[in-house]
């Protein structure tokens, strides 16, 4: 299979409703980080969180250090590249493109983040957003969108699984890293934001990238030049039977 006839990663159908959530993200996340730059300590949320979930025992500890280390270096470089081969096993080039895009987007721009807000846990260590719940969510959402595709789901569908895969993993890591003490919080939620706000605008990219090397037109290109074409048919048959 050549790229003319990949699929497109972003479903047209789902690109509205994707796009609301992108940008209600990224004003929880700039929202969020203003609201703690430069701060040290826990909000009212996070103590009242913490307090519960804060410092498990076995064996739920294992559980939330297995999940901690999906998140390190050589953890998530193995579920990229577990993740990538699928895609290329099931002949989804864009899908394998957008696992490592908007991984690296999520993680490189939650390590941006950091250093912009200041807000630091333990030692000064900075901590918004979460970049383990950055990444995992990113990952998530791309395999839900590569599920959707390949079932052929319709929207409402379709959104129930993206919006369940990104809730699932972001609340599975966002726990592991509370749990552990790595990181408080409204840290995981902006985390999970910064996923949400740019996955979607990663999988656009890529399908726009990749249309325009193989000269395929855009969607919404294609959708008018259809219409043109079933116009001019039309006027055609008219004519005849004039």
């Amino acid at each position: 299979m050549t790229d003319r006839s990949a699929p497109a990663v972003l479903p047209p159908s789902s690109r509205g409703w994707l796009g609301l959530m992108a940008a209600l993200a990224s004003l929880l996340v700039v929202t969020l980080g203003i609201r703690y730059a430069d701060d040290s300590r826990p909000g009212s949320v996070d103590t009242r969180i913490s307090t519960v979930v804060d410092g498990v025992t076995p064996p739920w500890r294992h559980v939330a250090l297995a999940l901690d280390s999906l998140g390190e270096p050589a953890g998530a470089v193995t579920v990229v590249l577990v993740t990538v081969t699928g895609c290329l096993l099931l002949r989804r080039p864009r899908a394998a493109v957008l696992v490592v895009a908007g991984t690296g987007a999520a993680v490189g721009t939650a390590t941006l983040l950091k250093s912009l807000v200041g807000r630091t846990i333990h030692d000064g260590n900075l901590s918004y957003p979460s970049g383990h719940t950055a990444f995992l969510t990113a990952l998530a959402l791309a395999v839900a969108l590569l599920v959707t595709d390949r079932l052929r789901l319709g929207r409402t569908a379709g959104a129930s699984l993206v919006l369940g895969a990104a809730l699932v993993a972001g609340a599975a890591m966002g726990w592991a890293q509370v749990a552990l003490g790595a990181h408080y919080p409204t840290d995981v939620l902006g985390g999970w934001c910064t996923a949400l706000a740019l996955t979607p605008a990663t999988a656009w990219l890529v399908d726009r990238t990749a249309d325009r090397l193989t000269g395929r037109p855009d969607h919404r290109t294609a959708d008018r030049t259809t219409g043109r074409t079933t116009d001019t048919t039309v006027e055609a048959g008219r004519g005849e039977r004039r």
